[in-house]
């Protein structure tokens, strides 16, 4: 039996990042579990963020930022950057993070993130607690492990963490591949 409870923001999991912004000491760090992928062709993603964050104006102002993907061995470090202010630690320093220097652009990846991918915003649509920034990716940096002899990402099953319920979980389990119903399908017809 089903039960209709109070309408709030129940879709879980979802990523965990950690976006960098800023340049040079303006750098600064935010947790986000509001995350998604938004089209393809450009690839364009989407965050959001509280107006109240110190991260807000930086990102507002310059215009791009670095999504960086939390393995589960930086999850403490992930949950630090999401608790404390960028108006009173550098995130960076206190969590020993490597800053890299960006390609596209000018915000900092972090280098013990497996992933970053380099964003442009594009487009801002303010809500009533949070601005959603569309951001156009265009650059991703990788470990060379998690790129295969294709040149494209392979992230192994468990390597990076989600957030569902106030808790950060991992999704180490394959259930299937895009396409495996493909062929039962067939099957039937």
């Amino acid at each position: 039996m089903k039960k209709s409870i109070k309408a709030t923001t129940a879709l879980a999991p979802v990523p965990v990042v950690m976006v960098s912004c800023g340049d040079g000491k303006e750098s600064n760090i935010i947790t986000l579990a509001w995350v998604g992928t938004v089209n393809s062709e450009p690839p364009i993603l989407s965050i959001s963020v509280r107006y109240g964050r110190h991260s807000y104006p930086i990102i507002k102002e310059r215009g791009e930022f670095t999504v960086n993907l939390v393995s589960r061995d930086l999850v403490e470090s992930t949950d630090i950057c999401g608790v404390i202010s960028g108006k009173d630690e550098d995130k960076f320093d206190f969590c020993h993070f490597t800053k890299g220097e960006g390609v596209a652009v000018r915000a900092p990846y972090i280098e013990e993130c497996p992933v970053a991918l380099e964003c442009k915003v594009v487009k801002q649509v303010d809500f009533g607690t949070h601005a959603v920034f569309f951001g156009e990716i265009l650059n991703v940096i990788a470990d060379e492990q998690y790129v295969n002899e294709h040149g494209t990402l392979f992230l192994p099953e468990g390597l990076l963490a989600a957030y569902s319920g106030g808790k950060y979980v991992t999704t180490g389990e394959a259930l299937g591949s895009y396409g495996f119903t493909a062929k039962k399908i067939q099957r039937k017809k």
